[in-house]
């Protein structure tokens, strides 16, 4: 039986990101959403980058309501033109920038590698992994310059391990997650941390998949990731919000000494063997 999802408490603002630039690609819903909200609640102005308009433009306006400062910048991760006007614009409407969010991903189609049809793969690896370095490419001559820079990779349990029928997904994140040490191995003598996040099991609908259901299988998806997450220790499916708050502690001086590391929040999904019982 899935545990109840804990009421969260009000999290004080601390103003960890006072001053600084962050960019968060992704960020027209879920985790990217939660990221920009929490980020601009610790005092960073925000770029929100993502091919959905409408869905960035709702957080830039959540982020204005509440007396903070964004901007939206369309964006295709995977274009390298895009991603050079992104870097262009955010520095040149706030002047600098000092911390990446690399969010952006999709999940491609749950299929075995010998039914996976191939463009779907090459997209899954160019929007997840090759995204990513572009963003990274182009951001890394500005947050050297920040003299304190940052970059947080958003990648996944599915990184770590295998899981069924997700070869693009799993082959993608897994390399998300070692480009994240290897560039904290060339850019921390530079002044640059580069860390990533493996979240877990998140009540979010990547890339509007199960609304795109009818409502009876949407609902049966749901479900099924409820029962999956019912397994883990902590009994239940992250708040995007939690993931965020693990972002903003790697994005700010909280984390001062930390880079090439990997931090799971996943409930404790990898800490544990499945047994697939009660």
């Amino acid at each position: 039986m899935t545990s109840p999802r804990p009421r969260l408490p009000a999290l004080p603002t601390a103003g960890r990101l006072m001053g600084r630039v962050l960019l968060v690609t992704g960020g027209a819903g879920g985790i990217g959403r939660a990221i920009a909200l929490a980020a601009a609640a610790e005092g960073a102005r925000v770029v929100v980058a993502d091919v959905q308009r409408d869905g960035a433009e709702a957080t830039v306006a959540q982020i204005t309501a509440a007396d903070g400062e964004a901007a939206f910048v369309p964006c295709d991760v995977a274009d390298p033109a895009q991603v050079r006007a992104l870097i262009g614009t955010a520095v040149g409407r706030f002047g600098r920038l000092d911390v990446l969010v690399n969010n952006a991903g999709i999940g491609g189609d749950n299929a075995p590698a010998h039914d996976l049809d191939l463009a779907v793969w090459d997209r899954v690896l160019a929007v997840n992994l090759r995204g990513p370095f572009l963003c990274a490419r182009e951001a890394l001559p500005h947050l050297m310059r920040s003299g304190s820079g940052v970059i947080v990779n958003v990648a996944s349990t599915y990184g770590l391990i295998g899981a069924p029928q997700a070869p693009a997904y799993c082959a993608s994140k897994g390399g998300l997650v070692n480009l994240t040490r290897q560039l904290a191995v060339d850019y921390g003598p530079r002044g640059v941390r580069v860390n990533a996040v493996c979240p877990g099991y998140v009540d979010t609908d990547m890339g509007g998949r199960r609304a795109s259901l009818p409502p009876e299988a949407s609902r049966a998806a749901n479900a099924q990731r409820e029962a999956s997450a019912a397994r883990q220790p902590l009994g239940r499916q992250a708040y995007a919000s939690e993931i965020a708050q693990a972002v903003v502690f790697l994005s700010s001086g909280s984390s001062s000494f930390m880079t090439g590391s990997i931090v799971t929040v996943d409930g404790g999904c990898t800490a544990t063997f499945n047994h697939g019982g009660d």
